[in-house]
């Protein structure tokens, strides 16, 4: 197999070529440091405020795709075979003003500046997909950039009047030539970097993948970055050897068969959006809950499940569902139920050199009712102080099964064993949510930290025992928007 020492990765208009790279060098250091690119800012290195948003675009399975980053946690490695544009190539025809900026100049979007560019580089990516998008949509696609001047509303004016100054950019018109290059690039190797005793290996596929992993089991691996990026800007720690796995299209696959739905490890939150929603409707208000747009492209299913964190987004709707994992280790598979993978705070059942590979999601069983709930300080790009699933079968005014899943209750996600034991063979009634919840400080004894107490924690999942039994029986919650 071919070994390359190099990343290489087109930036704008120029290709650029590193062989001195670690695994904790930034693509935002590297644009403003080494290639004087200022326009990108830092606004809180930690992929939260959207100042330093740029696109990043990649072959994928159609075609040439580009997505909003936050480049103060994307790794630099991570962009080998790249397409990365930043604020200084938007431009439009002859000259003019693009799109985005000249409706952004004549609403009066811009006040002190100074995230200006991260949110015309999101109104891009948004632009790109659909010039004329609804309110709700904008919404949605600048939950991950804020404004220190509460300039929102001539920002959405702007955005809502975009696709009135055009729909078509130089950038579309080189999309062709880019793709090419960019597959040109493609020669199949495996790309082994490093500097300052921080080594970054790219591995060529999964197989290959598998092997490096068997070769270096106590390696880093690095999927989206999300969480890892803040471990190198805020923590400052040192990675000594990190295999980034970002590219391996193989586990971005998204396959259906009668019974399941098999999501690929690397299958991100934004990809992941459109066939959850198929076919588990519940969790469409949710899954626009988690992160912002610019987190939920680079973050990953098989990255938010592999780092364990007791309050992470996806394990309890997913343990709800009676979720799956496929564990990998050289040639040799493991499944194992969702909820058997987290033994403690920062332990998971995954062996050295063993991977996470697919997430498998069992379809609806008919007379099943579902839910899935977060609970945060900020409606819109936090991280959850609760969350929870609920899975329920009903046969004939019965509850006959009951999964239900929460977060941020426990060291690890876990199941509401004695809840569900007091649901299960009940009617389906109010005071049988009611005995659910009374039953739920035998299964849990939430801490106190800086996004809820204790009690609120505890009475917060209380509370949605009653939240779910209204939203079954079509009398939605009223502050529902509001948490």
């Amino acid at each position: 197999m071919p070994n390359r020492q190099a990343i290489r990765f087109l930036l704008n208009s120029k290709t650029v070529t590193l062989s001195k790279v670690a695994a904790t060098d930034m693509l935002l250091d590297h644009l403003r440091l080494e290639q004087r690119l200022r326009g990108t800012k830092e606004g809180c290195a930690e992929g939260d405020c959207g100042a330093c948003t740029v696109l990043v675009g990649r072959l994928g399975a159609n075609g040439l795709e580009y997505e909003p980053v936050n480049a103060c946690i994307r790794p630099l490695a991570s962009c080998d075979g790249c397409h990365v544009v930043t604020i200084e190539y938007l431009r439009g025809h002859d000259g003019a003003l693009h799109p985005v900026q000249q409706a952004m100049v004549d609403h009066h979007g811009s006040q002190c500046g100074f995230c200006t560019p991260g949110f015309v580089m999101a109104l891009y990516a948004l632009w790109m997909r659909s010039p004329h998008p609804s309110e709700d949509y904008l919404d949605r696609a600048l939950q991950g950039n804020l404004c220190r001047c509460t300039g929102y509303a001539p920002i959405i004016r702007a955005g809502l009047a975009m696709g009135g100054y055009g729909t078509t950019d130089p950038l579309m018109d080189e999309r062709a030539t880019v793709a090419q290059t960019l597959r040109d690039w493609q020669d199949g190797a495996r790309v082994d970097v490093a500097k300052d005793g921080s080594r970054a290996i790219l591995p060529a596929n999964t197989d290959d993948l598998a092997r490096v992993l068997a070769q270096h089991p106590d390696a880093r691996i690095i999927a989206g970055a999300t969480d890892v990026g803040l471990w190198v800007t805020k923590f400052l720690r040192d990675l000594p050897l990190a295999v980034f796995i970002g590219h391996l299209d193989d586990l971005r696959r998204v396959d259906e068969t009668c019974d399941a739905l098999h999501l690929g490890a690397l299958v991100s939150y934004a990809q992941a959006h459109a066939p959850l929603c198929q076919h588990f409707p519940h969790m469409a208000r949710y899954w626009d809950r988690i992160a912002g747009w610019q987190v939920r492209a680079m973050g990953t299913l098989g990255g938010n499940i592999a780092n364990g964190s007791p309050i992470g987004d996806t394990p309890p709707p997913f343990i709800a569902l009676g979720a799956r994992l496929v564990l990998r280790h050289g040639d040799a598979r493991r499944d194992m139920p969702l909820e058997d993978f987290f033994l403690d705070y920062g332990k998971q059942d995954l062996r050295a050199g063993e991977f996470v590979e697919t997430v498998i999601l069992p379809k609806p069983a008919p007379n099943t009712l579902h839910a899935a709930y977060k609970i945060s300080k900020r409606r819109d790009e936090d991280i959850s102080a609760v969350a929870a699933g609920f899975a329920l079968t009903v046969e004939n005014g019965t509850i006959t099964g009951a999964r239900v899943a929460f977060g941020g209750m426990a060291a690890t996600p876990k199941r509401a064993a004695h809840a569900e034991a007091a649901l299960t063979g009940q009617p389906f009634s109010m005071d049988s949510f009611q005995r659910a919840a009374d039953a739920l400080p035998q299964d849990f004894t939430p801490l106190t930290d800086m996004r809820a107490s204790a009690e609120y924690r505890m009475l917060a999942a209380q509370n949605l025992f009653t939240r779910f039994w209204l939203d079954a029986n079509g009398t939605p919650a009223t502050l529902e928007d509001a948490i």
